[in-house]
């Protein structure tokens, strides 16, 4: 594989990741040309590398309709691999396929999936589409949770979340005395919203924790693909929907939200639970998307530190629902 890279470490120029190691770049380099090969693919070009304290990325230009990912995962989320590989079998409309997984060394090799849905000139119509594909996407993994787990990918019931939340705030360093203060006074609360969400009964499925318009790709009218799961857990579906509303609520403003959760709910009414029931589920869950992205920030390559980011999430587990 041609060894001329260009390298982009973005707002993190000090991250220390297995990339700076001469003998694992070569193992990678020699990796990947060994699996294009396989494919009947070969480099033809620079590759262009993303380093961050979450993952190192790398475009590799190669002489097909175009260019392929290699991605590597710190040990924290190195069940991505695998967790793409098994959806790709489950779920094959809405992943991309893999060519190629290494589970044990956390690395993966994917085609390209087309643009990104940020790169569409989409109206909240589309949001309302691809929120409703994700979640019967969702839907159909609810049989396979324990298949989920045992490829690594880590699980939080609801009930498990007031302890998952001590330990976020007692592991962080960086919280001020008034943060901590906040954060004390916010878990009683959050005990009787785990409580109630837990009674409502929605059972726990695959939860991407990160989904936003640069983590799915368009490539059609109506089609979406959803990738990018190294923040992934099984928990309660519902925490999903934080983000994409988030993000379409700052793009459209805050009256597209209700037909935004309506069209997320819908492939969740056979269920027998009542509408009234599912929008309480979603306005409890809301909280737990925070704390998804807390946890997210600990699953970083060793040398990595998420105190920051960590602390802001947790705080904004006391923001209360915009729906």
């Amino acid at each position: 594989m041609e060894r001329g890279v260009e390298v982009d470490r973005g707002a993190y120029p000090d991250a220390v990741t297995p990339w700076e190691e001469r003998a694992w770049r070569e193992a990678v380099f020699a990796w990947v040309e060994g699996r294009l090969a396989r494919c009947g693919l070969r480099v033809t070009g620079v590759a262009r590398v993303r380093v961050r304290p979450w993952s190192v990325l790398m475009r590799v230009p190669v002489d097909g309709p175009g260019p392929v990912w290699f991605k590597a995962n710190p040990p924290g989320s190195a069940f991505e691999g695998p967790l793409t590989a098994a959806l790709a079998r489950w779920v094959p409309e809405s992943v991309l396929r893999p060519l190629a997984v290494d589970g044990e060394r956390g690395w993966s090799l994917l085609p390209d999936g087309g643009p990104l849905f940020r790169e569409a000139e989409a109206g909240p119509r589309a949001w309302e589409e691809l929120l409703g594909g994700y979640a019967r996407m969702q839907r159909a993994l609810v049989p396979r949770v324990g298949e989920l787990g045992a490829l690594g990918v880590p699980r939080l019931r609801v009930s498990e979340v007031p302890a998952s939340f001590d330990r976020l705030r007692d592991g962080n360093g960086a919280l001020e005395p008034g943060q901590r203060a906040r954060l004390d006074a916010l878990r009683p609360r959050l005990l009787g919203w785990c409580a109630e969400l837990d009674a409502i009964g929605v059972p726990d499925s695959l939860d991407h924790a990160d989904l936003h318009e640069g983590q799915l790709f368009h490539p059609a009218p109506g089609r979406f693909t959803y990738f990018d799961w190294g923040d992934a857990i099984v928990s309660h579906p519902f925490a999903s929907l934080r983000i994409p509303a988030q993000r379409a609520a700052e793009r459209y403003g805050p009256e597209v939200l209700p037909r935004l959760r309506d069209a997320y709910l819908d492939p969740w009414t056979d269920l027998g639970l009542s509408a009234a029931e599912l929008r309480r589920a979603a306005r409890l869950a809301w909280r737990l998307g925070a704390l998804g992205r807390a946890r997210a920030w600990t699953r970083l390559f060793p040398s990595a530190t998420e105190p920051v980011n960590g602390v802001r999430s947790l705080l904004e587990t006391g923001d209360a629902p915009p729906f």
